[in-house]
């Protein structure tokens, strides 16, 4: 009895070591895929539609939000100091290196993501994956690789776009509301951002998170269980797996990027 603890505890282990070589090997499967949709392009062009486009509302309005409360935070600070001239840096710098990459892949998450797992999870509970494979045509390849691909792509295209809108919110706060120096707020942007330390840098953040957002979400609906309550159970699961392994790794890309 006493030892029953240890053992769920051990089961619980096993249980989630095996649930990870099983996303890892469908993640080789997958990228083994990749070029199928090399000779199908529609089928990315019509997932790049469905997970960036159909998101750019949702991230264009969270980046205009963020950029103006930065705007307004930025300069009660910088102003205390005497530097609100460099209120452009720091809200394109916030926004580019950290806020951009890392709000886009928790919205995408939320909204795509979950989509992705419950699609792909009807798909096994109605039996058209299996339906599939009994046609010799391969699932992973053919439904799984395509929405990969784009979800992948979008990422970085989402980023920017929100940071792009984040900057100018910061604009229209900063000199239209608070009457910060026109040319200031743009020519010390441009002046301290740095192309591959902080634009490069960012876009590659957003890469990483697309891969895990997209992985996470994929194999959460190929490994659900085939039912109702199965499939509502591993959306949820993919959605907050999706934003702990973010902000994990964020913190790992940080740290290996900007680090001393």
């Amino acid at each position: 009895m006493m030892l029953d603890p240890l053992a769920r505890l051990g089961r619980r282990v096993l249980e989630a070591l095996e649930r990870l070589g099983r996303g890892h090997l469908l993640l080789l499967a997958i990228l083994l895929g990749l070029g199928e949709v090399l000779r199908r392009p529609r089928l990315l062009w019509e997932q790049m539609f469905n997970i960036g486009v159909l998101s750019l509302l949702i991230v264009g309005v969270s980046g205009l939000f963020v950029g103006m409360v930065l705007a307004l935070q930025g300069y009660y600070v910088l102003s205390q100091f005497g530097a609100a001239e460099s209120l452009g840096v720091m809200v394109t710098a916030s926004l580019v290196r950290e806020l951009g990459p890392v709000v886009t892949a928790l919205l995408v998450a939320g909204r795509a993501g979950s989509a992705l797992t419950a699609e792909i999870g009807l798909m096994k509970a109605t039996e058209q994956l299996s339906g599939l494979e009994m046609m010799a045509v391969d699932p992973v390849r053919r439904i799984l690789v395509p929405r990969f691909l784009g979800g992948v792509l979008s990422m970085p295209l989402l980023a920017a776009i929100f940071s792009a809108v984040g900057v100018l919110g910061g604009y229209f706060v900063g000199v239209g509301l608070l009457g910060v120096d026109e040319g200031a707020y743009w020519s010390q942007m441009q002046a301290k951002i740095d192309f591959d330390e902080d634009l490069v840098n960012g876009m590659l953040k957003s890469l990483a998170f697309g891969v895990v957002v997209t992985w996470i979400a994929l194999f959460q609906g190929y490994d659900t269980v085939p039912t109702s309550e199965g499939v509502s159970r591993s959306t949820t699961r993919s959605v907050v797996q999706a934003a702990l392994v973010v902000l994990g790794l964020d913190f790992v890309l940080t740290a290996l990027m900007f680090g001393d």
